[in-house]
């Protein structure tokens, strides 16, 4: 995926509306909507990092969805709000999650 898919993902998985990105990075709301269209290009160097900023992560993120820290595996923003949710589970909660999710998949 590209910028404009991965920042239309973390923008989706943050819950943002455009202009509510807009306003934290200090860009117009025409300018961010119109790097999410199907044949806009790459914004400057220098707006991309305000976006980034704004969202909290890495511009290689929002370029290739991999950060320097990551093993180079992308998770969808579903996946992402599941994961967020375990975390905020007991121990015996998460590990009856797993036990599901492996049950599942033995299956596959």
């Amino acid at each position: 995926m590209g910028f404009k898919e991965n920042l239309r993902d973390e923008i989706s998985y943050q819950g943002l509306m455009i202009k509510e990105l807009a306003a934290r990075a200090g860009l117009n709301a025409g300018s961010v909507s119109n790097y999410l269209k199907e044949n806009s290009s790459i914004p400057s160097a220098d707006v991309a990092v305000k976006l980034a900023s704004a969202l909290n992560v890495s511009v290689e993120y929002l370029v290739n969805g991999k950060s320097h820290a990551e093993s180079g595996k992308k998770y969808s923003p579903e996946i992402r709000k599941m994961a967020d949710k375990l975390e905020s589970m007991s121990s015996r909660d998460r590990k009856n999650v797993g036990a599901l999710i492996d049950a599942i998949c033995e299956d596959l």
